[in-house]
């Protein structure tokens, strides 16, 4: 029964939804088979996607709230990501679903609900403006010297 089990531990452990090896098209995976042969130079390639991976999901975090593609970045990083790490490979499945939900159950919602998401997301937008300065520099464009548009931290 224990060898049963191992098997199955196995498998289980290989299933396609967990490999992020299979995220690749051919000729890139090619390539990347190659690159694996080499320790160093494999070391230094998963570090280099790791690096740009994560970057590429700060921005997109960083630009969620905004208009635009926030979430699309987001999920780029973690694709980026995925190439290479099966915990980012789960995560963007997880990450996708979930937002997948929230857009369905905001689409379903009465109008009033919508609209306040919006209205929350709208003062997101504007206080990050504030706080980063850009309303104080956007009104000095259009001759709005305010107070109240300077930063309250720089």
């Amino acid at each position: 029964m224990t060898d049963q089990s191992e098997s199955t531990a196995r498998t289980d452990a290989d299933s396609p939804s967990d490999d992020p090896g299979g995220l690749l098209p051919d000729a890139l995976q090619r390539r990347r088979d190659k690159i694996a042969e080499k320790p160093t130079l494999n070391l230094v390639y998963r570090i280099g996607v790791g690096v740009i991976g994560t970057a590429v999901l700060i921005v997109g975090i960083i630009a969620i709230p905004y208009p635009g593609p926030g979430w699309l970045i987001v999920f780029a990083g973690l694709g980026i990501l995925a190439t290479e790490f099966s915990w980012a490979h789960r995560l963007l499945i997880f990450a996708r679903g979930k937002y997948d939900a929230f857009a369905d159950w905001l689409k379903k919602q009465h109008w009033s609900v919508q609209l306040l998401f919006g209205v929350f997301t709208f003062a997101i937008v504007v206080a990050t403006l504030w706080i980063l300065g850009a309303l104080k520099l956007a009104g000095g464009w259009v001759g709005i010297e305010w107070s109240w548009l300077q930063s309250p931290i720089l």
